[in-house]
């Protein structure tokens, strides 16, 4: 058995690390002393650690691709200049039996008188071209022995490269699992909003405070603000009257990008998480509906909405939440 590489060995200590780590992400409770309330902070610090471990691993996972991609292409060459060297080798065993065919009819006396002349023999020449030819085909195994070699130690890296990128691709997604499993947790922590009645309906609320708008938004917002990593600021209230609820207090946007420019994909996935979690937590907090990317939801399913005429009218640069 091939013993592993030193790559290997660092990228197998790095997984012991993540194995680590996930087993006190998950922990394990001990009869009677379960927490049936994960303390908020303690699953965030978790969620932070783990989510670099997981872009370590992808770092990881792209710079094993890469090589591999390399490792591939250095086998492909070998195997090529291999093949080649074989058909040389072909070519001179060949070669060398049409010599041994003519030297055998030269001494036979089966050749045309051309081949020989009163001051050459033409077995001489024979027994000449023979070993010229024998040298050459050794010369020639050599040469392919060595390409066969060095097809097999190419085919051996990338056979371990591929090994490892497998390797480092199970801890990545052995990570995430975890990962979902703390944001579980954590949606299981998000609050409920503020002046919901009896009978689940909600009760009118005023904005009020700094920020203009009705606790129950600004319970909403800093349950966002607490999920996830927002890339821009978060814009509530606005005095324009637009026949939306910015100005009754009851409306955030989260923008995913700036100057009504199109966000980058990694925004357009924050987005995407933002505007789902916002959806699945409506019910709690009072989520009235949400817009983004020129669709809307109201707890039934996203639907399309006509062209407004631009990428922020369209709310393709940030998620519209809307409050009871």
């Amino acid at each position: 058995m091939t013993a592993p590489s030193p790559m290997f060995r660092r990228h197998a200590a790095l997984a012991v690390s993540v194995i680590s780590a996930l087993t006190f992400a998950l922990g394990t409770a001990a009869p009677g002393n379960a927490d049936p309330q994960p303390d908020e902070s303690r699953l965030r610090a978790e969620l932070t650690t783990l989510n670099k471990k997981v872009d370590k691993l992808i770092e990881v996972y792209a710079a094993r691709r890469e090589s591999l991609k390399k490792a591939q292409a250095a086998e492909g060459a070998a195997r090529a200049d291999l093949r080649k060297a074989e058909e040389a080798y072909a070519g001179a065993e060949r070669q060398l039996g049409s010599i041994a065919q003519l030297y055998y009819q030269s001494s036979a006396g089966e050749l045309p008188s051309l081949l020989f002349s009163a001051d050459m023999s033409g077995v001489a020449i024979m027994e000449q071209l023979a070993a010229e030819q024998s040298t050459s085909l050794r010369d020639f195994a050599r040469s392919r022995d060595l390409r066969e070699q060095a097809a097999e130690k190419a085919a051996q890296l990338t056979r371990e490269i591929g090994e490892e990128t497998k390797a480092v691709e199970v801890q990545r997604e052995e990570a995430e699992k975890v990962i979902a499993e703390i944001e579980k947790k954590l949606d299981a922590l998000v609050p409920t909003g503020s002046g919901r009645r009896a009978d689940g309906s909600w009760a009118p609320q005023l904005p009020t405070g700094p920020d203009n708008i009705t606790d129950r938004t600004l319970i909403m917002r800093e349950a966002v603000k607490k999920r996830f990593d927002l890339p821009y600021e978060v814009g509530c209230y606005r005095a324009e009257n637009d026949g939306g609820e910015h100005p009754l207090g009851r409306a955030c946007d989260f923008m995913m990008s700036t100057g009504g420019s199109m966000p980058s994909a990694a925004n357009v996935k924050l987005g995407d998480e933002i505007a789902a979690w916002a959806v699945e937590n409506r019910a709690g907090l009072g989520v009235k509906y949400v817009i983004w990317r020129q669709r809307i939801n109201s707890g039934s399913g996203w639907s399309a909405m006509s062209d407004r005429g631009g990428t922020t009218a369209n709310h393709f640069d940030h998620v519209h939440i809307s409050m009871f």
